[in-house]
């Protein structure tokens, strides 16, 4: 496990309100639960994110102190941290309302040879997405990358501009993330294998969608793997997709797939074997995390 995680993107406050109308908070942003997920699991991890100085800001900034995740020295100016709504259903599955704001740092300085993740709110968002992705196309020949889009429509604008948005992305990652609804609010008219083929077309040498409770599929070299889940009990969805994508970056550290470009060599090289642990690891991560309320993935000692 020598190489690092550097996550770019949103860290904000979840407010989380269940069916019977209780409210609470907690740290949430897909890629600050990344960050915390790669943490816990052992990784040397810092997060370059834009909140601010209020109660809610330090309250983010104490957990990824906390969680030993290094915040990046650009991080804390914004005029008030974003929140995020979670309304949850009878199933435990949440729809979405935002306040925010996504400004970033393009001068940040990024550490050569770590791994880079983004995604989500990040990635698509005016004005930080344009920032986001200038420091990714710097970062790219020192750095292996992984993208989840994360689709949120309400904040996605028009369609055919935000699969734009979100091809630009898969086109620069080696590794990509999505679930079944994400893909489903892109590519209405397209199925999910097709997807998946038509992204690892623009470069990505492995696509993963997942499927709730139905098998994860995987795309690399070519060839579909359909992954089996474990049925257990939800609590609630919240955060379970960024615990699976933490397991998985975390799986592909472990087997050195990630990292500099001479990870990036390895993983363009490996075979199905060397990535089934990482997405079984993602896996796992996934069903912890559903178990419990909120996006709280685990340890390495919980697996």
């Amino acid at each position: 496990m020598t190489a690092s995680v550097t996550v770019l993107g949103e860290a904000l406050i979840d407010i989380v309100v269940t069916p019977a109308g209780e409210v609470t908070e907690h740290v949430g942003g897909s890629p600050a639960n990344v960050a915390v997920g790669t943490a816990r699991l052992g990784h040397a991890t810092s997060l370059v994110t834009h909140i601010g100085t209020d109660e809610r800001g330090k309250r983010i900034a104490g957990l990824m102190a906390n969680e030993k995740v290094l915040l990046g020295p650009g991080s804390i100016w914004a005029h008030h941290t974003s929140t995020a709504t979670a309304r949850l259903d009878a199933a435990g599955v949440a729809s979405y309302d935002f306040d925010l704001e996504w400004r970033i740092d393009a001068t940040e300085s990024l550490l050569p040879g770590a791994h880079l993740h983004t995604g989500s709110i990040a990635a698509v968002l005016p004005p930080g997405a344009a920032a986001v992705r200038h420091l990714i196309e710097t970062a790219r020949p020192n750095s292996t990358l992984s993208y989840d889009p994360n689709v949120r429509p309400s904040l996605m604008g028009e369609l055919g501009a935000a699969r734009e948005a979100v091809e630009g992305m898969v086109a620069l990652a080696d590794i990509v993330k999505a679930s079944e609804e994400d893909l489903a609010w892109l590519y209405p008219d397209g199925s999910v294998h097709g997807v998946l083929r038509a992204w690892a077309g623009l470069g990505p040498r492995l696509c993963v969608a997942t499927r709730g409770g139905g098998p994860v599929i995987a795309l690399m070299a070519g060839q579909i793997h359909d992954v089996a889940v474990r049925s257990v009990p939800v609590i609630d969805t919240v955060g379970a997709g960024d615990s699976f994508m933490a397991g998985l970056i975390s799986g592909l550290l472990d087997a050195g797939l990630v990292g500099g470009p001479d990870a990036r060599a390895r993983l363009y090289a490996a075979t199905w074997q060397h990535i089934a642990p990482a997405v079984q690891r993602a896996i796992d991560c996934s069903a912890i995390t559903v178990g419990r309320s909120g996006a709280n993935p685990p340890t390495r000692a919980e697996l």
